[in-house]
């Protein structure tokens, strides 16, 4: 049996596991990142920590993966720029490996927990999967026979950035209607404020106290349980707009799941079962042939980890 170090490289945190090839998590921890610190002190104690794991476990390491925030040349292994790192042009592979002394590989991070999703979450048993992350922004990974669609120069699969309305809401790429701009959680925040705005009679201002700055991703959601007519469109257009978006990924992929993450998808049925409806009715050629379930992602924030240590695997074969 071989093992693997599995780390998510956050701009807080980093958490590292040790993963078995057949997906068991033998052991995990985390570490504050301390962003200001020098790229080869953070890279020397991401490797420190999976070692001592890996001691701590009873095993030798065989590789390591990295799942990083940024635009990541997977190629070789480096980062070629994260603004929540501040780093630039960093060759992380190479400076944890002259301290670890396995190979590492390098992956961003949305990627890794798509690929965590499909080795041992919700996407566990699918050879083709798209992972949609409904956080701050939209995010996510592709997953194609098993494998990890990166792109050319792996600076593929930003799929919050395709338009699903020309024109529409500007996004912070510089674009106008992106999905991202649409069915994020920070874009269904804007959606149920101004509809607050238009609608003071709404309960959604009792569920925020009256006060604006404290409606979150929930609040529309709550409102449309608690009866609320306001609540309930501002509900029905996000799944619309989220169903659009969804709807052109299961085009493009035509993948045998579609995996949601992130904040918004706590939500679980009540999101899925109408977002599963809509796409059903729009996905080309409906889907009596080629079907597309839409699951709620199950691993949390440790699918970025488990995504790490299963891409080193690959890269291993």
């Amino acid at each position: 049996m071989k093992y693997y170090a599995g780390i998510d490289l956050g701009g807080t945190f980093v958490k590292c596991g040790i993963v078995s090839e057949e997906g068991e998590l033998l052991i995990k921890d985390k570490m504050p990142t301390q962003r200001g610190r020098s790229f080869a002190e953070i890279a020397g104690d991401m490797a420190r920590l999976a070692g001592a794991l890996a001691e701590k476990a009873g095993v030798s390491l065989s590789g390591a993966g990295v799942g990083s925030p940024g635009v990541v040349d997977s190629k070789n292994g480096a980062i070629v720029y994260s603004c929540n790192l501040n780093w630039r042009n960093a060759a992380l592979a190479e400076e944890m490996e002259s301290v670890l002394g396995v190979p590492v590989c390098v992956t961003n991070d949305a990627n890794a927990a798509a690929l965590g999703e499909q080795f041992i979450g919700a996407g566990k048993g699918f050879r083709n999967v798209v992972f949609v992350t409904l956080g701050t922004g939209v995010g996510g990974g592709i997953v194609i026979d098993g494998k990890l669609f990166e792109g050319f120069r792996s600076a593929g699969a930003e799929i919050g950035h395709t338009v699903i309305r020309m024109n529409g809401e500007r996004c912070g790429c510089g674009r106008k209607g992106c999905f991202e701009a649409y069915a994020s959680a920070t874009a269904l925040i804007r959606q149920t404020r101004r509809a607050m705005e238009k609608h003071p009679e709404s309960e959604m201002w009792k569920l925020c106290g009256g006060d604006p700055e404290k409606v979150d991703g929930r609040t529309s959601f709550d409102g449309m349980r608690a009866g609320d007519r306001t609540a309930k469109t501002v509900v029905k257009n996000y799944i619309g707009y989220l169903s659009e978006g969804v709807t052109n990924l299961c085009n493009e992929f035509r993948p045998e799941a579609v995996l949601l993450g992130g904040g918004i998808s706590a939500e679980g049925d009540t999101l899925v079962k109408p977002l599963s409806e809509l796409v059903d009715r729009k996905v080309y050629g409906g889907t009596d042939y080629a079907p597309v379930k839409i699951l709620k992602a199950s691993l949390g924030n440790d699918a970025g980890m488990f995504g790490a240590a299963r891409f080193a695997m690959l890269r291993a074969r």
